[in-house]
């Protein structure tokens, strides 16, 4: 199957503008276009993060962008239509991609560093 993007940096640069549009039209309210930029959003980001699977220093931050996009998509979705009641869990998916970082920065890097990996 032909790759969406000729490189991952494509990918990236093109994420951003996804990105970019999805939240915006949060800021101004447009609660369907908005919606409907979550899915391909997410799905630019999970295509990132498989790409990126077998370095661990860019798995790490492309997982964490994947749950920080769809914490920020959760937290968006409950304003839009649920009385801004899905913050708990958007904070949970917040909290997860953290755990992405921190994983990295104290567990594999280090490892990697001691030549345990």
């Amino acid at each position: 199957m032909p790759r969406l993007f000729p490189d991952v940096r494509a990918g990236e640069n093109f994420h951003i503008v996804l990105w970019l549009v999805k939240d915006t039209c949060w800021a101004m309210d447009l609660a369907v276009p908005a919606t409907l930029m979550i899915a391909p959003t997410i799905a630019v980001a999970v295509m990132i993060a498989w790409r990126h699977r077998h370095e661990a220093y860019e798995r790490a931050h492309a997982l964490a962008t994947v749950f920080w996009i769809t914490a920020n998509s959760t937290w968006m979705v409950g304003e839009f239509f649920l009385g801004d009641r899905l913050r708990t869990p958007a904070i949970m998916l917040f909290a997860v991609g953290m755990c992405c970082v921190l994983w990295y920065y104290l567990i594999e890097r280090p490892r990697a560093r001691r030549g345990t990996a």
